[in-house]
């Protein structure tokens, strides 16, 4: 008679960010019969939240969504009130969002690759474990996270939750020095950076490989961080506002996170599925380092994430210093406009991928309706077959200890937004 495992792990509550999560997987012989990732946390209710509050409060509202990725939720959502305001942002404007964001990159990526990536490819059970026996390691990673911050704090006022951006731009302008300063800090940084990719890409990981469709902004000459297009490795190409089109949320039974789904399947967003669709988008330099790592891409193995991940790092620094060294303090740091009734929207690249926003507001510039897509929802699918894919490649017969460390690998790879991105604490098995 075949063996039916029944394996259930769980999340605490109290993790790196906010949630809980689970994941239940069901093995018969050499088959998986069932694997549901589940998330039971409390729906948040973000976009109800807004309905009926000023445009204005938009910005200083959605940056609570998330700890970790403040800075993308306030780009999406002025992105999107500025296409209905008929605001242009001035150059100075679009640079400084620009640097912002390479902040919130700098900071998530470095937290993510260093307390929770590393341990799991060093064989170490946590960071700190892995800090004594590695303190270079660990001391390099909070230095680049700290840089991250600093370039958040610098217009966003401080570096959680940042209170700095307005729709048409900021409520403030930093002096030339500070900017200067700050530009010297960065550029210091890129040795680690690059010492830092090349170390990466000399770590072992599985040898995994997934047909999977990635999606990513496009731009017409850098690489996406904010932009109007919208693009998949399958041929896609279209404007931002076209994603109703093509993009779908639905309810799953057992999870309160929405499943997202490109033409009813699953999709890969995020630094892989950028960094594949973006190779031409790279400076030379970071096209020179990534091509040194000897690793080819596109990559279809979702491990290479970390090194994606790496490589970002260096694009942020290298893109910050850039306009930084240009920066000059402006006469006006927005654009002045009026309320008026309208829909629009906006795309923008969190460090975990794709974030877009929709909002209709009324000529009196309250929100009627908002509508967030955040990339943890739209991976949720893709995490699930990855899980299964991962498990069925290394073997079903694995001890469970070691098929429960393969499935939190593989969540913990996609650094989703829910508390599942952590260390698990429980597994459950049941045999019969």
């Amino acid at each position: 008679m075949d063996e039916l495992r029944r394996i259930e792990i769980n999340t605490p509550t109290l993790a790196r960010v906010e949630g809980e999560g689970a994941l239940e997987l069901a093995i018969t012989g050499d088959r998986i019969e069932s694997l549901r990732l589940r998330i039971f946390e409390p729906p948040r209710y973000f976009e109800k939240f807004l309905e009926g509050r000023e445009y204005t409060e938009v910005p200083d509202i959605t940056a609570r969504i998330c700890g970790i990725c403040p800075v993308a939720y306030q780009m999406s959502a002025v992105a999107a009130l500025e296409q209905i305001h008929n605001v242009t942002p001035s150059p100075w404007v679009r640079a400084m969002r620009r640097v912002m964001y390479c902040g919130e990159w700098l900071q998530s990526h470095a937290l993510h690759i260093h307390l929770l990536a590393l341990p799991d490819f060093l064989g170490f059970g946590d960071a700190l474990t892995m800090g004594k026996a590695h303190p270079e390691v660990l001391g390099r990673g909070l230095k680049l996270q700290s840089l991250g911050n600093e370039l958040i704090r610098l217009l966003g006022g401080r570096s959680v939750h940042p209170v700095g951006v307005r729709v048409g731009g900021f409520h403030g302008a930093p002096d030339a020095a500070t900017a200067a300063a700050i530009a010297d800090n960065l550029e210091t940084a890129l040795d680690d950076a690059t010492e830092l990719v090349n170390w990466i890409a000399t770590i072992e990981v599985p040898d995994v490989t997934k047909d999977v469709v990635t999606v990513s902004l496009r731009c017409p000459d850098e690489y996406p961080m904010t932009g109007e297009r919208i693009i998949a490795s399958d041929g896609l190409d279209i404007s931002v506002d076209e994603f109703e089109q093509h993009f779908r949320e639905e309810h799953i039974p057992h999870s309160t996170a929405l499943h997202a789904y490109y033409h009813d399947r699953s999709y890969l967003v995020g630094p892989l599925a950028r960094l594949n669709l973006n190779l031409d988008r790279l400076s030379p330099r970071s096209r020179e380092l990534l091509d040194h790592t000897g690793i080819p891409f596109p990559s279809h193995n979702m491990y290479h994430s970390m090194l994606a991940r790496a490589l970002e790092i260096h694009v942020a620094l290298e893109e910050a210093v850039r306009l930084l060294r240009e920066y000059e303090p402006p006469d006006r740091s927005w654009t002045a406009h009026e309320p008026c009734a309208g829909t629009g929207y906006g795309a923008t690249e969190a460090p975990r991928g794709l974030l877009w926003h929709r909002y209709e507001t009324g000529s009196d510039g309250l929100v009627r309706k908002a509508t967030i897509v955040p990339p943890t929802s739209q991976n949720q699918a893709r995490i699930e077959e990855d899980i299964a894919g991962t498990l069925v490649a290394l073997g079903l017969d694995l001890p469970a200890e070691q098929l429960r460390f393969e499935a939190e690998r593989v969540i913990r790879n996609y650094d989703p937004c829910i508390s599942c991105a952590t260390h698990f604490l429980r597994l459950d098995l049941n045999r019969q």
